[in-house]
C-alpha cells in the first residue's frame, strides 16, 4: 500500500514527502525525497525559506539588541529626576534586564529542543514565535503599581520572551538543514542565523527614529535634572514603541510556519518504520522500483536505527566517538559566548571613542547612542555574517571556527596586554575587528554545526543543549565577568581591570582551538552521510538501491554505476 498524503506546506517549504506517496516502501519514498532535496539547484525556494526561518533570528537579534538602547530609556523615566535620581540604573539591576532574556533562552533551548524531536518538527514550529509576540506585547504594556515593580514585570516578560527566542534556535536551524541542498547548506544555514545582523540594525534605525519623532520635546531638556514632564511622557512612550515594533517581523512569518510540512528525514526516519515485504523470504534481494515494497534482510534488521529514548541517547553520546562530537558543538559555543557578549563591556568605551558618548543633553544623548550603535553593527557584525555565508560551503565550517578562534585569541591578548598603549583608535579598530572575527569565525559555526552533524532522531536535543551551553556562557560572561571590570578600581576610575578581563576572554578563546580540533568537517556531505560516518546509521533505501542496482547490473553483465 502506498505511503499516506500528509499536511503541510507553502511557498517557502514544500512538501516532498506527498510527491513520492505513490511509492509503497517507506525507504525507498524517503529516499527519493531527500536525493530531490539534496541535488535541487539554489533557487527562489530556498531564499524564501531563509527568510521565513530567518525572520525569527532577526526578531530575536532586533529584541536583545533593543533592550540595550531601551535600557538607557529606562533609565530617565524610572531613574530620573521626577523620582529624585541622576538616570543610572543600579549595576545589578541592569545586569538583571539583560540577563533575563539568556535565563529563558536556556530554558527555551533545552525544552524546544527535545520537544521537536519528541513530536515532531511540523507540530510546534510557530509556537516559538507566538510566545516571542505575546511577550513582546505583554512588555510594552507593563506599569509600576504598589504592588509590583517595574523590574519585576519586565524580567518576567523578558524572560517567557526568552523561552520563545530559545524554541528558534533549534527549530529554524535543524528545519532549514534538513530542507536545504546538500552544495549550499553551510550558506543557507548561515545566511538564516546573519539575519541577527539585520535585527540589531533594524533596533538601531527603528530606536533612532523614535528619538528623532520626539525631538522638539527632548532637546528642550539640556540635562537630566530637566527631564520631566512632556520629557519623561515622550521617553516613556519611546521603549514601548521600540520593543514593540520586535513583534511585526514575527506575525508576518507565522503563517509559513503554522503550514510547513513535517521534513522528510523525521516522517520517514523517526515517524515511519519500514514494513517487511510478506511475500518475500528473510534475507532475499530484490530490485526497487516505485512500485515495488522492497524486503527486509536480516542484515538490514540490524541497521535499524534504535527507538530514541532517555537511555538511548545516554548510551549513543557516552561513548567517546560520538560524545566528542556534542562536547565539541557545546564547548566551542559556550567559549565562543562568553567573549562574544562579554565584548558588550567595552561598548562604553568604544562609543567615547568615535564621539557617540557623554553628552549630557537628553536628545543629543540618545541620539548618539543609537546612531554609534548603527556605526558598530555595520563596521564589523553585518559583514562578518556574510563573509561567513559566502565562503563557508568552500572554506569549509572547521577551517573558519578554528582560523576565527585563533585570530580572537590573538586580538584579545593585544586588548589585554596592551590597553593602556592603544588609545581610543586602536581599541575601536581592535574592537571592529574582533566584532568581524566573531561572526566570520565562531558564531555562524557553532550555530551550523549542531544543525547537520547530529543523526535526525536527536538533531534537535543536540542542537539546543549546544545553542544552551553558549546562552550560559552569555550569562556568565554579564553576571560574572562584566561586574569584574570596576574590580579594586578606585572611586573616580572606572573600567580599570577591563584589561585582566580581556585576557581571560583569550584564554576562553584559545581553549575554543582545541574543542573545534574534536569536530569534523561538514560541507558538500549529505545528512545520512554524516549520521554514517560519524554516528554508525546505515541509509537502508539506499543500500536497497545499491543492491539493486548491484543485482542488476550482475543480470546485465554491465557496471552498477551504467544501470
Amino acid at each position: 500500500m502506498a505511503g499516506n498524503k500528509t499536511e503541510g506546506g507553502n511557498a517557502a517549504f514544500h512538501n516532498f514527502n506527498n510527491d513520492f506517496a505513490h511509492i509503497d516502501d517507506p525507504h525507498e519514498r524517503r529516499r527519493l525525497a531527500l536525493e530531490k532535496i539534496d541535488n535541487a539547484s539554489f533557487g527562489w525556494y530556498h531564499i524564501r525559506a531563509i527568510m521565513v526561518a530567518g525572520i525569527g533570528f532577526m526578531t530575536d537579534s532586533f529584541d536583545i539588541f533593543a533592550i540595550n538602547i531601551a535600557t538607557s530609556m529606562f533609565a530617565y523615566v524610572y531613574w530620573g529626576s521626577s523620582i529624585g535620581g541622576d538616570a543610572t540604573i543600579p549595576s545589578s539591576t541592569g545586569t538583571l534586564i539583560k540577563v533575563s532574556t539568556s535565563v529563558g533562552t536556556v530554558i527555551g533551548q533545552l525544552f524546544f529542543g527535545w520537544l521537536a524531536d519528541a513530536v515532531g518538527r511540523k507540530k510546534i514550529y510557530g509556537s516559538e514565535l507566538m510566545i516571542i509576540i505575546a511577550a513582546t506585547i505583554g512588555q510594552t504594556i507593563i506599569g509600576e503599581s504598589p504592588a509590583i515593580t517595574f523590574v519585576g514585570t519586565l524580567v518576567f516578560w523578558r524572560i517567557i520572551m526568552g523561552i520563545g527566542i530559545g524554541g528558534d534556535y533549534p527549530l529554524s536551524s535543524i528545519i532549514t538543514s534538513e530542507f536545504a541542498t546538500t552544495k549550499w547548506r553551510g550558506a543557507i544555514m548561515g545566511a538564516v542565523f546573519a539575519n541577527q545582523g539585520w535585527g540589531q540594525l533594524l533596533g538601531g534605525i527603528v530606536s533612532l527614529v523614535c528619538v528623532a519623532a520626539w525631538k522638539n520635546t527632548l532637546i528642550e531638556a539640556e540635562d537630566v535634572s530637566q527631564c520631566v514632564g512632556p520629557c519623561i511622557t515622550a521617553i516613556d512612550q519611546m521603549w514601548r514603541i521600540l520593543i514593540g515594533i520586535g513583534a511585526v517581523p514575527a506575525v508576518s512569518a507565522l503563517y509559513f510556519r503554522l503550514t510547513i510540512p513535517e521534513t522528510p528525514r523525521y516522517a520517514l526516519n523517526v515517524e515511519e518504520s519500514a514494513e517487511p515485504n510478506e511475500k518475500s523470504q528473510p534475507g532475499e534481494i530484490q530490485e526497487v522500483t516505485d512500485n515495488d515494497s522492497a524486503p527486509s534482510t536480516k542484515e538490514e534488521e540490524e541497521y535499524q536505527v534504535p527507538k530514541a529514548s532517555f537511555k538511548d541517547f545516554w548510551s549513543h553520546f557516552g561513548q567517546w566517538k560520538h560524545g566528542k562530537i556534542l562536547l565539541g558543538t557545546a564547548g566551542s559555543w559556550f567559549l565562543l559566548d562568553v567573549a562574544y557578549y562579554g565584548l558588550s563591556l567595552n561598548n562604553s568605551v568604544i562609543l567615547g571613542a568615535i564621539g557617540y558618548a557623554g553628552q549630557s543633553n537628553v536628545y543629543h544623548n540618545l541620539f548618539n547612542i543609537c546612531v554609534g550603535n548603527i556605526i558598530l553593527t555595520c563596521a564589523g557584525a553585518i559583514p562578518g555574517y556574510w563573509f561567513s555565508v559566502a565562503t563557508i560551503d568552500t572554506l569549509g565550517r572547521k577551517t573558519i571556527q578554528l582560523g576565527g578562534f585563533i585570530i580572537l585569541t590573538a586580538i584579545f591578548c593585544i586588548i589585554g596586554f596592551a590597553y593602556d598603549k592603544l588609545g581610543d583608535h586602536g581599541l575601536l579598530a581592535l574592537y571592529v575587528l574582533a566584532q568581524f572575527f566573531c561572526n566570520f569565525g565562531p558564531n555562524v559555526t557553532s550555530f551550523i554545526y549542531p544543525g547537520e552533524i547530529f543523526p535526525t532522531r536527536y538533531r534537535s536535543t543536540a542542537h539546543g543543549m549546544s545553542a544552551a551551553s553558549g546562552k550560559i556562557g552569555a550569562i556568565i560572561a554579564q553576571c560574572v565577568l562584566g561586574p569584574l571590570i570596576n574590580h579594586g578600581c578606585p572611586a573616580d576610575q572606572k573600567n580599570c581591570w577591563l584589561n585582566h578581563v580581556m585576557q581571560i576572554f583569550a584564554l576562553f578563546m584559545l581553549l575554543g582551538v582545541f574543542t573545534t580540533l574534536l569536530l569534523p568537517e561538514t560541507k558538500r556531505k549529505t545528512l545520512e552521510e554524516l549520521a554514517e560516518t560519524y554516528h554508525g546509521e546505515i541509509d537502508i533505501g539506499k543500500l536497497r538501491h545499491e543492491q539493486a542496482k548491484a543485482k542488476k547490473a550482475a543480470a546485465e553483465g554491465i557496471a552498477p554505476e551504467d544501470v
